[in-house]
């Protein structure tokens, strides 16, 4: 059996690239954040909660609270079974 193989990254071309990938887009939780603040960031994937919950936002408002937040990027490229996986968390730096 394969082993989980996850990645920690800050860099905003790989996190995109790993997103778009997997057929993700950039979103916030509906209900959270103001006018100069996004609120809670989100990717949502296809077969995810959707509309109902995300609202899409640009890469540019995505990655901008994604550093003012001082985050990091947590995603696993490969399920322990070998398959690809889409999960991902956001952390600390």
């Amino acid at each position: 059996m394969a082993k989980a193989v996850s990645k920690k990254t800050t860099d905003h071309s790989e996190i995109k690239q790993w997103v778009l990938e997997h057929g993700g887009k950039p979103v916030k939780v509906k209900g959270t954040g103001n006018q100069n603040d996004p609120g809670v960031l989100r990717i949502d994937f296809p077969g995810g909660a959707g509309e109902e919950t995300f609202e899409v936002i640009s890469w540019e408002d995505w990655f901008e609270k994604f550093d003012s937040s001082d985050l990091a990027f947590l995603y696993q490229e490969r399920k322990k079974s070998g398959e690809d996986s889409t999960f991902f968390k956001l952390v600390k730096r």
